[in-house]
């Protein structure tokens, strides 16, 4: 199902929906561009051209590796996961993206991994003739390529060399605005630094992007809890009554 639309959704109500803070870099397939960066070209195409909207409703395939890659798309709000599938079944969870995120692109012709809705999603859906005729449009993707690349690196270093309750830990931060990265500050006032995270993955999922199995995940988020880092108060809620202690955790500082 889609709607033609002319305005851009309100990224801030879409990354809400979705549970995921935004990043000032891109991610590794599905990236978006430095936010500092002037995209008005971007912003100016997404408002002018007849793109379209595509609703998913939770856990809905886009498409699947190896399909045809027709299409680059946006995510506009909701939250999706890139994911490829060894021969034995077993898979890995590549990306994680939110609202503002890039994502279908493809050198080959056929898309490298299949695409998944965690939640409800309007994605939508871009004309790549369209982009391919812009220089600006073309650089503001190559932009998105850089930040790729940059993330590629990141989730190389988690998978490669960060231990169990690293990988955990640096999870759970990509939920908290500009925390958990290189260069963070800390909290912006002194007092209370406590949040309250929303999972919209099961333990299962985020295991499968972790490079970790369903067990030694559940037993990371016990351990955190005995030892007061983190609170569960439901099966998707989760509390960080002292972010710093979790970012302590991820290995950055």
């Amino acid at each position: 199902m889609y709607v033609d639309t002319k305005q851009r959704l309100d990224t801030a109500d879409a990354i809400s929906d979705s549970g995921f803070a935004p990043r000032t870099v891109g991610r590794y397939h599905g990236t978006r561009a430095p936010r500092h960066v002037d995209d008005t070209a971007w912003t100016d195409y997404l408002a002018a051209a007849r793109t379209r909207i595509e609703r998913f409703d939770s856990h809905e395939v886009l498409f699947h590796e190896d399909d045809t890659a027709d299409h680059l798309y946006e995510v506009a709000s909701g939250s999706i996961m890139l994911y490829r599938l060894l021969a034995d079944g077993r898979r890995q969870v590549v990306d994680i993206l939110s609202a503002g995120d890039l994502f279908g692109m493809s050198v080959t012709g056929v898309y490298d991994c299949s695409a998944e809705t965690l939640v409800p999603s309007d994605v939508r859906v871009l004309d790549k003739r369209e982009i391919e005729r812009s220089a600006d449009l073309q650089n503001h993707v190559n932009r998105c390529l850089m930040g790729r690349i940059e993330a590629l690196h990141s989730h190389a270093v988690l998978l490669g060399r960060k231990s169990a309750a690293e990988r955990v830990a640096s999870f759970l931060m990509r939920f908290v605005p500009n925390r958990g990265m290189i260069g963070c500050t800390g909290p912006k006032a002194a007092g209370g630094d406590d949040k309250v995270v929303v999972l919209r993955m099961t333990r299962q999922e985020i295991a499968d992007y972790l490079g970790l199995t369903i067990e030694t995940v559940s037993r990371v988020l016990s351990d955190l809890k005995r030892r007061g880092i983190i609170s569960i108060e439901k099966n998707d809620r989760i509390r960080l009554p002292d972010v710093c202690r979790v970012c302590r955790l991820t290995g950055i500082h």
